[in-house]
């Protein structure tokens, strides 16, 4: 039986060759790695060549390094997509990574990739993030974590959730729907 794949036009920006074996079997598309913390000015000059051609799409793990990587290449590179994986769809025995998660997962963060916006968008502040009890309480780390991974954006700080929130243009009416969905999800567990 033939597989069929989707076919993701941009270049999809990966930590190492493990990944690039995983998101190859997700999805038809160019995979680069970065050798993982050992990217350097070679490898984004690579990297920013791809980004001008074809465009890129970042999926680095959801651990430290993965997001020390993101925030070199966004920070060298205009006009990259972001595409987070939740942490817990991509662990193996403690292991965190790409090459760790479902193809089906691979390909929903793929689809999900969001750009950044380079203008400096204000839609959300902090009174914004205590109001959706994303700061300022016990439970708002946790709460971050769920409501990133349903909007696609990552699990990430609070001061980092709030800069995503701009950047990558959500909107209110995302955000509303992905809380109104974690609440029902909390609420059906509860029951």
């Amino acid at each position: 039986m033939r597989r069929i794949y989707k076919v993701i036009k941009e270049i999809i920006v990966v930590e190492g060759k493990s990944d690039i074996s995983a998101v190859k079997k997700a999805v038809d598309a160019e995979v680069i790695s970065t050798s993982g913390l050992g990217i350097n000015d070679k490898i984004i000059s690579v990297i920013k060549k791809a980004s001008i051609n074809k465009g890129i799409i970042i999926l680095t793990d959801p651990d430290y390094p993965g997001k020390k990587i993101r925030n070199i290449l966004s920070t060298e590179i205009e006009n990259c997509k972001h595409a987070f994986i939740p942490r817990d769809k991509a662990n193996k025995n403690g292991n965190i990574g790409v090459e760790n998660a479902s193809s089906e997962e691979i390909r929903v963060a793929l689809l999900n990739a969001r750009a950044e916006i380079s203008e400096n968008r204000q839609e959300f502040t902090n009174r914004d993030m205590v109001y959706y009890e994303l700061i300022g309480n016990d439970n708002a780390s946790k709460r971050r974590g769920k409501i990133g991974d349903e909007i696609g954006i990552g699990y990430c700080s609070a001061k980092q959730f709030l800069k995503r929130l701009n950047s990558f243009g959500i909107t209110r009416e995302d955000l509303e729907t992905a809380i109104s969905n974690i609440n029902e999800t909390e609420n059906e567990i509860k029951e």
